[in-house]
């Protein structure tokens, strides 16, 4: 027998799950909780680029999601693009053109 998982390894189970299942469901939680330890930033780099919606529009949006279950799509419908849908309007994520562009580079070696 095994112990429960803690919150923290729950919540990376359920990230990993998501991965294989095309589905995710839409959590909230403190960020304390979901980082622990871990240090983290804040990282806002397409506000260059796009204009965020105002902070109650943003969090209103966030809330309507809390609790429903989202098709998940690591290329084309990540976390990243939820989080920049939410504060941009837009659905955008670099990681996927840098990893699109990294495989096809290291794919054409």
């Amino acid at each position: 027998m095994f112990p429960p998982p803690d919150e923290g390894q729950a919540t990376a189970m359920s990230s990993v799950k998501s991965v294989f299942s095309r589905k995710a469901v839409v959590r909230m939680q403190l960020l304390k909780e979901v980082v622990g330890n871990n240090s983290y930033r804040i990282n806002n780099k397409y506000d260059d680029n796009h204009t965020p919606l105002p902070v109650c529009d943003i969090i209103h949006r966030a809330q309507l999601f809390i609790g429903q279950e989202v098709s998940y799509d690591l290329l084309g419908n990540n976390c990243e693009h939820f989080v920049t849908l939410l504060r941009y309007g837009e659905g955008v994520s670099e990681q996927v053109s840098l990893s699109v562009s990294v495989s096809y580079v290291v794919s054409r070696s």
